[in-house]
């Protein structure tokens, strides 16, 4: 096809899709301006390079011809399993029966904040992580990191060996060189030394190193974690002249004002946060009220997705915009700062809403964000009448608040000037997370004669220090720690450590003389000396549970002081880079696990790099492209060949120029993001992390500085001339031109809830009620034990991705790599969409949506099945039967959905030992040419219906009955928001069936009469009146 016929034909698609009736979504640039590159992906059913053996031949002879010679070739299907052994327990464990796992009580961290965590060991082998309803750090729900620490306590890549100055050694040498350095120490009271931990909550841990502090008064503590919340502690000493830890009540909040506060991602106090807010925004037909969100933010995020109204803005603009909020509240001594004029409409509108809502309002602040603004918000929630009932303060939670990025530069710095003898480094990476202008690795390698590390992986930090000690993982570990509010949890291990690792407790007990003492004996000793009545009662009640009652921190009633809200934030400079944790490897510390790696990032659907974050209208000013910003939309083929041109500059290498150093990193175009900011993501362009995280981006840490952490004014941002191959998941799967996303606002809800569907329905049929028909004979599964089915509540989902790994570890599904992912071959069996609606590419709506296999009562993939791989069960349950598939792949095809995922080549690693004990006993591990999906957990439905079956026996009946929430879904149980609800929809009284009953219940692509099991219930925003004529809420039928 020559280019201008291949151009006619593009341009006529796209007359017709202007055309098209109602609101369009649009996932990219690309297919917004519907570019070849995106028509390439539609019109071949597999993503580019995806599609195989297209000859123009019947199923039949399909199997008859192709079948023979590919097996003569060596390419079946099937790959070879090489023989093993097993072998039974000589003595059985006590209660322990094979092939029934055992639930334990437990606490993950993340920044040193516990979670609370219930996790299965199937024989003696800790498979998967649950979330502990009981524990106020989990609230019954996960965020994606708990669920890859299973990933990371298997990862063969982990540290197996003591290390003196890179050759193997033991422990017992390790601590007898130890011993001799704390002697010498002792002259001086540990002058010399230095100990460095990342955020210590635990209350065992932070005992010891008072004894060892109280041992050696001249020696030093430092905290440092790259993820911190130095800002929020000092807006607290700046408010309040003292250390307290503030908590949010969203279940109260009515009003939620964000200043650059991801509150939605992960976190302290992610998942409580996740589901009281959710809980606000759970509409029923008969509901009353509904919470409303404001959200101001440079770089867009779950929390702006999520948000009835978001103004985009620089991060450095935040602060005026804050001063602006508090002074028109009427608040005396606030500093005046600049404000975006689009601005002023927005700060009108959540002033009035602040002061309509005065005790049941609340305004929060992100951590990245300069004291000042954190110091602003304690006064506005405290003129508003929020304190005591939406925030509450607290004792603080940490062992010791501290400013980290002041202390590791202290530490730094003292390095430097040779005051350092003897490092004690537990935990972190402080060699590669460092702020770059502290030089802190060059400043350890060089000046301290003696170091020590302990850490998971002999990563930049261990190949620096004299000593590497092994880390045992929290799953293999005594300890504890505290959740966000301040309750004590158990640490305690499902498995003796894997690689001979050792904790914290057990450094710390080495620096104070104690060499051999175990963990449980320091942290039972600890406790001992804190619980009252009968110590082992209490402990093991504490086992039980994962948490120690009556140990939640105290509350405070500080008093606020005016003189702190008069100070100026830094200016806001013409071009700023913003620094933001990763959402999938947050620090780098997840760098090496590729489950989270490969997870599509929730916005730009990023996988395995990292890029410089912009919006359209940014990158045209710095590359001075040859078209107006403003004439990128309208409809017209001009702009969507403008668009088309500027989608085209996504992988193009620019250098960002930032205080004295610069990185070359590819650029990334975000419609959302604030103009005249970039964003990076912290915690790539790793080393020493691992097979999976070495070499993948770019490390940001090398121009991050110690004094501006968070963001700054750029120098100058320049092309190289460069591109590279970045790969975003964004426009695979593409179901483009249907009714997939449902919107409306809740005022004309309340007015007929089911206005929605109405309007849906007016709009494609011209009625307000439809049936559909098929030609396909239907089953009535209502005569039948059970029909499960699952609804999806878009009001309540944030995109937080916990669902999508908790999949992938219940199911054993494989990583694939950058390579497969970027020709359409990614496995995963559940996908979190992400839509734009609206024009304006400087801030359109964002939707966000779980899919997964709809289990369809009339399946399209079961009609084309050769073989019989794709059938149904008794209760209506699209199964796989993965030893028929032959790999034809004609059940992908036909999916409108496009959830099946095929095993192209073998993905699954059959070798590494470590990996297979990670696995779940109860499902079937594919290999090479196999199709999978998602299959409702039905190894969960199994066992339900196992024990229910055995129950009714022992009760001399032949019925059994399986109650409703005995079945957890993984996606359900990780959720923190509790989006998804599983159950029987047969029984009326169930959750799921009541969901489904509500008239904002709707099946995707109902049109095509699939039937599926899995329904979503609209998404419903809240505006507020005086600016909805400026939002773009829309009624979407596509």
């Amino acid at each position: 096809m020559t280019n201008s016929k291949q151009n006619s034909d593009l341009d006529a698609v796209r007359a017709q899709l202007r055309n098209a009736r109602g609101p369009q979504l649009w996932r990219s640039l690309d297919q917004m301006a519907d570019t070849p590159a995106f028509r390439d992906l539609v019109e071949r059913e597999f993503p580019q390079g995806a599609s195989e053996l297209n000859d123009p031949v019947s199923r039949r002879s399909f199997l008859k011809l192709m079948g023979a010679s590919l097996a003569l070739a060596g390419i079946t299907g099937c790959t070879y399993m090489p023989r093993e052994r097993i072998a039974p327990f000589v003595n059985q464990p006590l209660d322990r029966v094979a092939g029934v796992p055992i639930y334990y009580a437990s606490s993950v961290l993340l920044n040193g904040y516990a979670t609370g965590v219930l996790v299965r060991s199937n024989d003696g082998r800790p498979t998967k992580i649950e979330p502990n309803a009981k524990h106020p750090g989990s609230a019954g729900g996960t965020d994606l990191f708990v669920q890859a620490e299973i990933l990371t306590m298997y990862d063969p890549d982990r540290s197996t060996q003591v290390l003196n100055t890179g050759a193997a050694s033991t422990w017992d040498a390790f601590t007898a060189a130890l011993a001799t350095a704390m002697q010498g120490q002792g002259a001086s009271g540990g002058a010399g030394m230095r100990l460095l931990t990342t955020t210590i909550t635990s209350p065992t841990l932070a005992d010891q190193i008072s004894q060892l502090l109280a041992k050696y008064p001249q020696a030093r503590w430092y905290q440092y974690d790259p993820i911190n919340r130095d800002n929020a502690y000092e807006g607290t000493r700046l408010a309040f002249d003292e250390d307290v830890t503030t908590r949010y009540d969203y279940s109260k909040a009515q009003v939620v004002v964000s200043l650059d506060a991801d509150f939605l991602s992960p976190g302290p106090g992610f998942a409580a946060y996740a589901r009281a807010f959710a809980d606000g925004r759970r509409l029923r037909k008969d509901s009353g009220e509904m919470n409303r969100l404001y959200v101001a933010e440079a770089s867009p995020s779950g929390t702006g997705a999520t948000a009835d109204h978001r103004i985009q803005m620089q991060a450095g603009q935040v602060a005026g915009f804050a001063q602006a909020i508090a002074s028109r509240l009427g608040i005396p001594g606030v500093a005046q700062g600049a404000v975006p004029d689009a601005a002023t409409r927005f700060i009108d509108a959540i002033v009035e809403d602040l002061e309509a809502h005065k005790g049941s309002s609340l305004v929060i602040v992100g951590d990245q964000q300069p004291p000042v603004v954190h110091a602003l918000a304690h006064a506005i929630n405290a003129e508003l009448g929020n304190v005591g009932s939406t925030v509450i303060y607290t004792d603080p939670v940490e062992a010791r608040p501290t400013n980290q990025t002041n202390e590791i530069a202290s530490l730094s710095n003292e390095i430097e000037a040779g005051a350092v003898n003897l490092l004690v480094i537990i935990g972190g990476n402080p060699a590669y997370n460092a702020p770059g202008d502290l030089r802190f690795a060059e400043r350890m390698a060089a000046k301290v004669p003696l170091s020590v590390h302990l850490s998971l992986y002999n990563d930049e930090t261990s190949s620096l220090a004299t000593w590497h000690i092994p880390a045992a993982h929290s799953l293999e570990s005594w300890s504890d720690a505290r959740a966000y509010e301040g309750t004590a949890g158990i640490v305690q291990p499902l498995i003796v450590p894997l690689f001979g690792g050792k904790t914290s407790h057990e450094i710390l007990a080495a620096l104070l003389g104690q060499p051999t003492v175990d963990p449980l004996t320091i942290v039972q000793g600890y406790w001992q000396g804190q619980l009252s009545g009968d110590f082992n009662a209490a402990w093991q009640g504490a086992l039980s549970t994962g948490l120690i009652d009556g140990t939640a921190a105290a509350t405070r009633t500080p008093t606020l002081r005016e003189e702190g809200l008069g100070g100026a934030a830094p200016a806001p400079g013409e071009l700023e880079l913003v620094f933001r944790p990763d959402p999938s490897i947050w620090d780098g510390s997840y760098a090496n696990n590729g489950w989270l790696m490969e997870l599509p990032r929730p916005l730009t659907k990023l996988v395995w790099d990292n890029a410089a974050l912009m919006s359209p209208r940014t990158a045209i000013k710095l590359l001075n492209l040859p078209f107006d910003a403003n004439q990128l939309v309208g409809g017209t083929v001009e702009n969507e060949h403008a668009l088309e041109a500027l989608s085209e500059i996504n992988g193009k290498v620019v250098r960002l120029s930032y205080r004295n150093g610069s990185i070359d990193l590819p650029l990334w175009l975000l419609p959302g993001h604030a103009e005249n900011s970039i964003t990076v993501n912290l915690g790539y362009g790793r080393s020493k992390a691992g097979t999976v995280g070495n070499g993948v981006g770019v490390n940001a840490y090398a121009v991050r500085t110690s004094d501006a952490p968070w963001f700054g004014s750029l120098d100058s941002v320049s092309d190289t001339g460069g591109t590279y191959l970045l790969v975003s998941t964004q426009d695979h799967w593409t179901m483009e031109g249907r009714d997939i996303y449902r919107v409306g606002k809740f005022e004309e809800y309340k007015l007929d809830p089911e206005y929605i569907t109405k309007d849906v329905h007016k709009e494609e049929f011209g009625t307000e009620h439809h049936t559909y028909e098929s030609m396909q004979p239907s089953l009535d599964y209502t005569t039948h034990h059970n029909a499960w089915g699952m609804t999806i509540n878009l009001s309540a989902c944030i995109g937080c991705n916990a669902c999508v790994v908790a999949c992938q570890a219940e199911n054993n599904i494989p990583v694939v790599g950058k390579e497969q992912v970027s020709v359409g071959r990614e496995m995963q069996w559940l996908r979190i969409d992400r839509y734009f609606a609206g024009e304006d590419l400087d801030n359109p709506d964002t939707y966000l949506m779980p899919m997964a296999c709809m289990q369809c009562e009339k399946a399209p993939c079961e009609l084309v099945c050769p073989v019989a791989a794709t059938v149904h069960d008794y209760e209506g349950l699209n199964n796989m039967v993965y030893n028929r598939c032959v790999g034809t792949k004609y059940c992908s095809n036909n999916c409108p959905y496009k959830v099946r995922r095929f095993n192209f080549l073998q993905y699954t690693d059959l070798s590494a030992v470590t990996l297979q004990l990670g696995r779940n006993p109860d499902v079937t591990v594919r290999n090479r040419g196999v199709m999978e999906k998602c299959t409702y957990c039905v190894q969960r439905i199994s066992g339900a219906r196992i024990e229910a079956k055995k129950a009714a026996v022992s009760a001399g009946s032949d019925n059994y009955t399986i109650d409703d929430g005995v079945i957890i879904t993984a996606c359900e149980a990780a959720c923190p928001t509790e989006a998804i609800t599983f159950g029987d929809q047969n029984n009326s009284a169930s959750r799921v069936a009541s969901w489904k009953s509500e008239p904002h219940n709707y099946s995707l692509l109902a049109d095509l009469n699939t039937v599926p099991r899995t329904t979503y219930l609209a998404r419903i925003r809240n505006p507020f009146e005086a600016l909805a004529a400026h939002d773009t809420v829309e009624r979407q039928e596509g």
